[in-house]
């Protein structure tokens, strides 16, 4: 495939993280089409129009919606934000239960209304709900997907790059498993430049420690909480990682993403949604199944893989 020409994006949800997944597109100019919907009709408009008021400053792009679903047809990517959002003190699989039977109502609408979409769920807990959305409309796993961990891999990128002394853009690492409590950093594979992250040399610092990066595992797990106690939501960062996905979708890029796909017999792990590192595309999203783990890495993913098989069979 190529470049979608004349593309269209929709995003469901016009709460803080919809809101801000329009945004942070806008801005970026991450289609050429964006449209918001949510059933709460005076919400949605005012979004709209709050956003619409600062398309003179945007590039191209321009902003619709409103609570028809007549707003999603023509969609190229749809980003499903809707749904119970997440409480302070409350995990990501927590809200499964109210979450899924939202998804399971809407999936089928959405998909009468963009049949030839790409759908990516950002709604939590978005691993087990892109299992039962795949399961429930029958779209190749490619082309229903998660955001999964590109913002827990933003955040360890971000922590790795302060402490190391480098920017971001040099710091190549990976969370990978679910977005949430079992996540964890593929350590074995993680650089700077091309340096092993425990043979990096911060100028006037000590190296890393295992130990360290332990810590720093802990706090990129638990960034969200830090947020929500704080604020009451994550919005800006999530908003920001989902354009991004879009903008390899629509630019066909297939770019290496660690998106949460349904895999089937990656290393041992099938009718699950993990993140791992993925090709992103036009397509859609395509597990790298050479990528690799170390024996303690392996024995984390499959932990992983279990506790979400649990959830998912749970709300079957």
């Amino acid at each position: 495939m190529s470049v979608i020409e004349n593309s269209k994006l929709t995003v469901v949800g016009a709460g803080s993280v919809g809101s801000s997944t329009a945004y942070a597109s806008l801005i970026r100019g991450s289609a050429r089409h964006i449209a918001l919907y949510d059933i709460a009709a005076e919400r949605v408009e005012a979004e709209v129009l709050d956003l619409a008021h600062g398309t003179q400053f945007t590039g191209t792009s321009d902003v619709v919606g409103g609570s028809d679903l007549s707003v999603v047809e023509g969609s190229h990517v749809v980003v499903i934000t809707a749904g119970a959002k997440q409480n302070p003190g409350q995990t990501r699989i927590e809200l499964a239960g109210v979450n899924a039977k939202i998804m399971s109502s809407m999936m089928p609408q959405l998909l009468e209304a963009a049949p030839n979409a790409i759908y990516v769920i950002v709604t939590n807990p978005c691993d087990v709900l892109t299992v039962l959305a795949q399961e429930a409309t029958g779209l190749p796993p490619e082309r229903i997907f998660a955001s999964g961990t590109v913002l827990d891999t933003s955040r360890l990128r971000w922590l790795l790059a302060a402490r190391a002394g480098v920017s971001t853009s040099s710091v190549h690492a990976h969370i990978v498993g679910e977005h949430g409590d079992t996540e964890f950093p593929l350590w074995s594979k993680a650089t700077i430049g091309t340096v092993p992250i425990l043979d990096w040399q911060p100028a006037d610092a000590a190296p890393f420690a295992p130990e360290e990066l332990d810590e720093i595992a802990v706090d990129v797990r638990d960034a969200a909480y830090k947020v929500i106690q704080g604020k009451g939501a994550t919005n800006y960062a999530i908003g920001l990682s989902s354009a991004r996905i879009v903008e390899a979708v629509l630019g066909d890029e297939h770019a290496v993403m660690p998106v949460s796909t349904v895999l089937d017999d990656f290393h041992g792990v099938s009718e699950v949604a993990l993140s791992v590192p993925s090709i992103v595309s036009a397509s859609g999203a395509v597990p790298i199944r050479e990528t690799t783990f170390d024996a303690s890495e392996l024995e984390l993913f499959h932990r992983s893989a279990d506790v979400l098989r649990e959830v998912a069979a749970q709300l079957r």
